[in-house]
Protein backbone atom coordinates (compact mmCIF):
# COMPACT_ATOMS: atom_id res chain seq x y z
CA UNK A 1 0.00 0.00 0.00
CA UNK A 2 1.33 3.42 -0.96
CA UNK A 3 1.65 5.95 1.84
CA UNK A 4 1.57 9.70 1.42
CA UNK A 5 3.75 11.60 3.88
CA UNK A 6 4.08 15.24 4.83
CA UNK A 7 6.96 15.95 7.21
CA UNK A 8 9.69 13.43 7.95
CA UNK A 9 9.79 9.87 9.17
CA UNK A 10 13.13 9.24 10.88
CA UNK A 11 14.93 6.00 11.64
CA UNK A 12 14.34 6.74 15.34
CA UNK A 13 10.57 6.64 14.69
CA UNK A 14 10.76 2.84 14.62
CA UNK A 15 10.72 3.20 18.43
CA UNK A 16 7.07 4.28 18.51
CA UNK A 17 4.04 3.67 20.69
CA UNK A 18 0.51 4.19 19.44
CA UNK A 19 -1.73 5.95 21.97
CA UNK A 20 -5.42 5.64 21.17
CA UNK A 21 -8.80 5.92 22.82
CA UNK A 22 -12.11 7.67 23.04
CA UNK A 23 -13.05 10.76 21.08
CA UNK A 24 -15.21 11.71 24.08
CA UNK A 25 -12.47 11.54 26.65
CA UNK A 26 -13.07 11.86 30.36
CA UNK A 27 -10.96 14.07 32.65
CA UNK A 28 -9.36 10.82 33.89
CA UNK A 29 -8.58 9.78 30.31
CA UNK A 30 -6.99 13.13 29.56
CA UNK A 31 -4.83 12.99 32.70
CA UNK A 32 -3.73 9.40 31.97
CA UNK A 33 -2.91 10.21 28.35
CA UNK A 34 -0.69 13.10 29.44
CA UNK A 35 1.01 11.01 32.14
CA UNK A 36 1.81 8.10 29.81
CA UNK A 37 2.83 10.22 26.80
CA UNK A 38 5.15 12.41 28.90
CA UNK A 39 7.02 9.33 30.15
CA UNK A 40 7.13 7.72 26.69
CA UNK A 41 8.59 10.90 25.17
CA UNK A 42 11.17 11.16 27.99
CA UNK A 43 12.20 7.59 27.12
CA UNK A 44 12.69 8.52 23.44
CA UNK A 45 9.50 7.07 21.96
CA UNK A 46 7.67 8.64 19.04
CA UNK A 47 3.93 8.91 19.65
CA UNK A 48 1.61 7.62 16.91
CA UNK A 49 -2.10 8.40 16.84
CA UNK A 50 -4.93 9.28 14.48
CA UNK A 51 -5.44 13.06 14.92
CA UNK A 52 -9.03 12.46 16.07
CA UNK A 53 -10.70 14.45 18.81
CA UNK A 54 -10.14 13.26 22.36
CA UNK A 55 -7.30 10.93 23.32
CA UNK A 56 -5.55 11.26 19.93
CA UNK A 57 -5.44 15.06 20.14
CA UNK A 58 -4.16 15.01 23.73
CA UNK A 59 -1.48 12.45 22.80
CA UNK A 60 -0.19 14.53 19.88
CA UNK A 61 -0.29 17.82 21.82
CA UNK A 62 1.46 16.32 24.84
CA UNK A 63 4.22 14.82 22.70
CA UNK A 64 4.81 18.19 21.06
CA UNK A 65 4.71 20.06 24.40
CA UNK A 66 7.41 17.68 25.68
CA UNK A 67 9.61 18.36 22.65
CA UNK A 68 8.99 14.87 21.30
CA UNK A 69 8.11 13.47 17.92
CA UNK A 70 4.64 12.47 16.87
CA UNK A 71 3.09 10.98 13.75
CA UNK A 72 -0.57 11.40 12.86
CA UNK A 73 -2.19 8.86 10.55
CA UNK A 74 -5.18 10.27 8.68
CA UNK A 75 -8.31 8.68 7.29
CA UNK A 76 -8.39 11.25 4.49
CA UNK A 77 -6.01 12.82 2.00
CA UNK A 78 -3.26 14.96 3.51
CA UNK A 79 -5.00 18.05 2.14
CA UNK A 80 -8.18 17.42 4.15
CA UNK A 81 -7.52 17.66 7.87
CA UNK A 82 -10.24 16.01 9.94
CA UNK A 83 -11.41 17.21 12.32
CA UNK A 84 -10.82 20.70 10.98
CA UNK A 85 -10.17 22.11 14.46
CA UNK A 86 -6.90 20.12 14.40
CA UNK A 87 -5.56 22.02 11.37
CA UNK A 88 -3.08 24.06 13.45
CA UNK A 89 -2.08 20.91 15.35
CA UNK A 90 -1.43 19.12 12.06
CA UNK A 91 0.88 21.94 10.97
CA UNK A 92 2.89 21.58 14.20
CA UNK A 93 3.06 17.82 13.76
CA UNK A 94 4.61 18.26 10.30
CA UNK A 95 7.41 20.32 11.91
CA UNK A 96 8.14 17.66 14.57
CA UNK A 97 7.12 14.42 12.92
CA UNK A 98 4.81 13.60 10.06
CA UNK A 99 1.30 13.29 8.73
CA UNK A 100 0.75 9.96 7.01
CA UNK A 101 -2.15 8.75 4.88
CA UNK A 102 -2.87 5.81 2.61
CA UNK A 103 -5.17 8.14 0.62
CA UNK A 104 -4.33 10.60 -2.14
CA UNK A 105 -5.20 14.28 -1.89
CA UNK A 106 -8.89 14.98 -2.25
CA UNK A 107 -9.97 11.84 -0.39
CA UNK A 108 -12.64 12.75 2.15
CA UNK A 109 -12.68 11.31 5.70
CA UNK A 110 -15.29 8.63 5.07
CA UNK A 111 -16.08 6.17 7.90
CA UNK A 112 -14.69 3.21 5.93
CA UNK A 113 -11.30 4.96 5.61
CA UNK A 114 -10.62 4.84 9.32
CA UNK A 115 -10.19 1.07 9.40
CA UNK A 116 -7.22 1.36 7.02
CA UNK A 117 -5.94 4.29 9.11
CA UNK A 118 -6.06 2.13 12.24
CA UNK A 119 -4.06 -0.62 10.54
CA UNK A 120 -1.34 1.86 9.56
CA UNK A 121 -1.21 3.24 13.12
CA UNK A 122 -0.39 -0.32 14.23
CA UNK A 123 2.13 -0.94 11.44
CA UNK A 124 4.11 2.15 12.48
CA UNK A 125 4.18 1.16 16.17
CA UNK A 126 6.00 -1.33 18.37
CA UNK A 127 3.11 -1.28 20.88
CA UNK A 128 -0.43 0.06 21.25
CA UNK A 129 -1.74 1.69 24.42
CA UNK A 130 -5.52 1.97 24.75
CA UNK A 131 -6.32 4.64 27.34
CA UNK A 132 -10.12 4.45 27.46
CA UNK A 133 -13.11 3.86 25.23
CA UNK A 134 -16.53 2.39 24.72
CA UNK A 135 -17.09 -1.30 24.08
CA UNK A 136 -18.03 -0.61 20.46
CA UNK A 137 -15.46 1.76 19.01
CA UNK A 138 -12.77 2.25 16.42
CA UNK A 139 -10.25 1.98 19.23
CA UNK A 140 -10.98 -1.73 19.40
CA UNK A 141 -10.23 -2.15 15.70
CA UNK A 142 -6.77 -0.69 16.32
CA UNK A 143 -6.24 -3.09 19.23
CA UNK A 144 -7.46 -5.98 17.08
CA UNK A 145 -5.04 -5.12 14.25
CA UNK A 146 -2.24 -5.04 16.80
CA UNK A 147 -3.13 -8.34 18.46
CA UNK A 148 -3.48 -10.06 15.09
CA UNK A 149 -0.09 -8.66 14.02
CA UNK A 150 1.74 -9.81 17.15
CA UNK A 151 2.10 -6.24 18.47
CA UNK A 152 1.74 -5.80 22.24
CA UNK A 153 -1.56 -4.25 23.31
CA UNK A 154 -1.65 -2.43 26.63
CA UNK A 155 -4.86 -1.22 28.25
CA UNK A 156 -5.46 0.96 31.27
CA UNK A 157 -8.29 -0.57 33.33
CA UNK A 158 -11.39 1.49 34.02
CA UNK A 159 -13.42 1.80 30.81
CA UNK A 160 -15.67 -0.54 28.82
CA UNK A 161 -13.14 -0.99 26.02
CA UNK A 162 -10.05 -1.39 28.16
CA UNK A 163 -11.65 -3.74 30.65
CA UNK A 164 -12.89 -5.92 27.77
CA UNK A 165 -9.44 -5.88 26.13
CA UNK A 166 -7.84 -6.98 29.38
CA UNK A 167 -10.35 -9.85 29.67
CA UNK A 168 -9.37 -10.84 26.12
CA UNK A 169 -5.65 -10.91 26.94
CA UNK A 170 -4.33 -7.36 26.60
CA UNK A 171 -1.68 -6.31 29.10
CA UNK A 172 -3.27 -4.44 32.01
CA UNK A 173 -1.13 -1.43 32.96
CA UNK A 174 -1.42 1.35 35.50
CA UNK A 175 1.89 3.11 34.86
CA UNK A 176 4.00 4.01 31.82
CA UNK A 177 6.92 2.13 33.38
CA UNK A 178 4.98 -1.14 33.06
CA UNK A 179 4.72 -0.58 29.28
CA UNK A 180 8.36 0.39 28.87
CA UNK A 181 9.61 -2.51 31.01
CA UNK A 182 7.57 -5.01 28.97
CA UNK A 183 8.91 -3.64 25.68
CA UNK A 184 12.52 -4.05 26.79
CA UNK A 185 12.33 -7.52 28.29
Amino acid sequence: MKLYIEGKILQSDCKAIAVVGSRNLSPRGEALTKKFVKKFVKEGYTIISGLARGIDTVAHKTALAMGGRTIAVLGSGLDIIYPFENKALSEEIVKHGALVSPYSNGTKPLPKNFLARNRIIVELSCAVLVVEGKRRSGTLSTASWAANSGIDVFAIPGSEATDWLIEEGANSVKSPKEVIDKLWI
